[in-house]
């Protein structure tokens, strides 16, 4: 087992997975520390479910290392099962009980793992308002809209005051608001020590929300760091916009620290609105993906992408 230190959370080291000749992981390495949220990016049948089914201790590996909360996933018992939250794309069961029964009946099963650092299950009234149900809190669950059951759904994920959370697409089916207030959760979640990894096809939410995003893709993690350092590594050009009496302008440049600054001195007034404006997360994301899945191959795409990176790490 890998050691881990009292910070990390999740800790996988050259985990594989294969299914007969099918080699759905290959060598994936990462780690979480508490309170960080990490997203899980990539492509459909890139690996993603496959990791956090490992990693909950819902499914077997091939090889490889992995420990949740200081604990192997195959050997985790009850206490440590009441330790994590996990919300599935979706959960529809149960459809007569009403909303704040369920979770009071739920919640009964976490409270003989209550611990002084951490009291379970969350206070029921709290939760249903926490995730937007107060005003529905006594409703049936077969009366509720798609968009309150999937909110029900993360409360039933995190009844439990989960050290780590694991969330599916956790969003799907929300509403702009109800989207906001999660975010808002989460990161008080996060604040609160809760570590969170969390898989989305919402490139605009795991911005918003990551503390760091891997991108799978192929098996094999083929990116790791945060927003802006992933746009950094992959854009060579940034976009520097700026008005100059009264006309807009747009240029792309390599540096663009040393074109603002020749910039303003040439013109030292009548410059406003000076952008700077690097790679989104969705273009890097698709940069990236449109590597393994080109002709080269998994393994070349890799490389080159890790050649790319380096080089700009020496120059930059």
């Amino acid at each position: 087992m890998a050691a881990t230190s009292e910070d990390t959370a999740i800790d996988v080291r050259d985990l594989r997975m294969r299914y007969g000749t099918n080699e759905v992981l290959s060598g994936v390495t990462f780690s979480a520390r508490r309170g960080e949220v990490v997203v899980l990016l990539g492509p459909n049948g890139a690996g993603k479910t496959t990791t956090v089914e490992i990693l909950e201790g819902f499914r077997g590996r091939s090889a490889g290392e992995v420990s949740v909360l200081g604990v192997d996933p195959t050997h985790g018992d009850e206490a440590w099962r009441a330790r994590l939250g996990v919300v599935l794309q979706s959960w529809r069961d149960h459809g007569k009980w009403r909303v704040r029964e369920l979770l009071r009946h739920l919640g009964a099963y976490y409270a003989p793992y209550s611990t002084e650092r951490t009291r379970r299950p969350w206070d029921v009234d709290e939760l249903v308002a926490a995730v937007g149900l107060s005003e529905h809190a006594d409703a049936k669950i077969m009366r509720l809209s798609g968009g309150q059951r999937r909110r029900l759904d993360v409360a039933i994920g995190i009844v439990g005051c989960p050290e780590v959370l694991f969330l599916d697409e956790p969003t799907a089916g929300f509403d702009p608001h109800a989207r906001r207030e999660f975010h808002d959760l989460v990161h008080r979640l996060a604040d609160e020590d809760t570590t969170i990894l969390l898989t989305t096809h919402d490139l605009d939410e795991a911005e918003k929300l990551a503390d760091r995003i891997i991108v799978l893709a192929g098996g094999r993690i083929i990116a790791d760091g945060s927003a802006d350092e992933l746009s950094r590594r992959m854009s060579t050009d940034a976009e520097v916009r700026w008005t100059r009496d009264g006309e807009r302008f747009v240029h792309a440049t390599q540096d663009a620290t040393a074109f603002v600054r020749d910039l303003l001195v040439r013109h030292d007034s009548g410059i406003s609105d000076l952008e700077v404006r690097r790679a989104s997360l969705e273009e890097t994301y698709m940069k990236l993906v449109q590597r393994v899945e080109s002709g080269l191959g998994d393994e070349e795409a890799v490389r080159a992408f890790l050649r790319e990176t380096a080089n700009q790490e020496v120059t930059r």
